[in-house]
């Protein structure tokens, strides 16, 4: 998604939208990292307040994904930080969007990845490994499944069944 932004994707896509196969986010989401603008197919993972699961994603190979956690809207703890998401930049995630809150923003705001989280928080999570990968979660109003596509930008997050060829 080059040079196109998501409000363009919208208006010239209605039909997608009416059928729902093109889905915008809410716009609870605050913007971090240095990458602004990204895009690629999703990888789910929803957890609570631990975020063992969201380590061992980034530690993998992102080969342009965007990781999409469902941390059911937590704000008691952080459960993503700056270790991690540079580790993700680092093994090519192009972004990843937090249904919780992060650490280490500055940090975060230093690396060369799109990053979006309702909020920070300065506590650590839990470490049990508790969670489930690759399953449908439901964040911002909307249902998304692992393999769909996200477009994110500075007027906010689209969600994709299929690649938009734009």
């Amino acid at each position: 998604m080059a040079l196109v932004t998501t409000a363009e994707v919208c208006d010239a896509n209605p039909q997608l939208i009416l059928s729902g196969e093109l889905r915008a986010l809410q716009p609870i989401f605050q913007i971090y990292g240095r990458r602004q603008v990204f895009s690629g197919p999703i990888v789910t993972l929803k957890v609570f307040e631990d975020n063992v699961l969201v380590r061992e994603f980034l530690e993998e190979k992102g080969n342009g994904r965007v990781l999409v956690v469902d941390g059911g809207a937590s704000v008691r703890c952080a459960i993503l930080g700056g270790n991690p998401v540079v580790q993700a930049q680092n093994n090519g995630w192009a972004g990843i969007v937090v249904n919780g809150c992060i650490r280490d923003v500055d940090e975060i705001n230093g690396c060369d990845i799109g990053v979006r989280a309702l909020a920070s928080h300065p506590m650590k999570a839990n470490k049990k490994g508790m969670g489930e990968k690759h399953v449908p979660i439901s964040i911002a109003g909307t249902r998304i499944c692992d393999g769909e596509w996200l477009y994110a930008d500075t007027d906010g997050i689209l969600i994709s069944r299929t690649e938009l060829s734009v």
